[in-house]
């Protein structure tokens, strides 16, 4: 039976929000919040920026929210509305009322979401889980799409090993404070969190269930399908898959840039930003659409 994502308990959502309101003072830039409702339930929207630019659209990795990426958010609305969603199902600000039930239903969400926005076409970045959040919109929903980013999409082009699988169980069955630094560690090292930063984590990770299904493989009659400018970035010492195997298979897409950052692990965006948000840009202006 599908699920709706929820807090396990009243307690469980108060310190959530807590934790997320303490984060959200730390945004660097003006924004509007939206909340626009959907089949699935409103969705919890962060804009900021201004400019011609085609949008973008940010979808976060699993265990974040829309400000997640508060430490890049100034360049990357440079010269362009930016739209940071809450990801329906996950922990956030977004409320889940209906199942998604299928990947069919998680892109229809997010064509919901645009159509609420009143954008029409949209440049879409995501971040691990949000990457394969940003691969189905591909698949299901092209017309939509100006171009794809996708950094660090683990289980989309190369199966996890299942050694990584089972430590990210053991961490999962005992969330102590300990076991849970030391699984950051391993799997973004060279990436330190705030205090604010842990705290909102961890309230989203012991205390809500989710609501979305996990990523998997591209079949390759799917890699085929996506023809929307495709930038995926990896990086070479991530614990998520073999970069190298992963790459030989993005580069299937008909219509991709694919890059190998080597030594870098799968928190590639908090460890080098300098490096991959210039990259982002510069892809996302090579297909940049003139207004009419």
């Amino acid at each position: 039976m599908a699920k709706i994502g929820r807090f396990r308990n009243e307690a469980a959502r108060t310190r959530f929000v807590r934790a997320y309101e303490a984060l959200e003072a730390q945004w660097p830039i003006a924004s509007t919040l939206r909340d626009v409702e959907t089949s699935f339930g409103s969705t919890h929207v962060r804009q900021s920026g201004s400019g011609t630019g085609t949008p973008l659209v940010l979808l976060h990795p699993v265990g974040g929210n829309s400000l997640y990426w508060r430490n890049v958010i100034e360049a990357l609305a440079r010269d362009r509305i930016v739209y940071a969603l809450d990801t329906i199902g996950t922990a956030g600000r977004s409320v889940q009322t209906a199942p998604v039930r299928g990947e069919a239903d998680l892109a229809r969400w997010l064509d919901e979401v645009l159509a609420a926005l009143g954008v029409e076409r949209a440049h879409v970045l995501g971040y691990s889980h949000g990457a394969w959040h940003a691969t189905l919109f591909a698949l299901r929903t092209p017309g939509r799409l100006v171009s794809t980013t996708l950094i660090e999409p683990g289980g989309v082009f190369v199966k996890p090993s299942w050694s990584v699988l089972l430590k990210m169980l053991r961490a999962g069955l005992r969330p102590t404070d300990r076991n849970m630094r030391r699984m950051q560690d391993w799997l973004t090292p060279g990436v330190t969190m705030s205090e604010t930063e842990w705290e909102l984590a961890m309230a989203a990770f012991r205390g809500f269930r989710m609501g979305v299904g996990w990523s998997r493989l591209l079949k390759d009659a799917e890699l085929q399908a996506i023809t929307t400018p495709t930038l995926v970035i990896f990086g070479g010492a991530s614990v998520s898959g073999d970069a190298e195997a992963a790459a030989r298979q993005a580069r299937r897409l008909p219509n991709s840039e694919v890059e190998i950052y080597p030594g870098i692990g799968h928190g590639i965006l908090d460890q080098i930003p300098g490096t991959i948000v210039p990259r982002v840009l510069d892809f996302i202006e090579k297909y940049e659409e003139v207004p009419a």
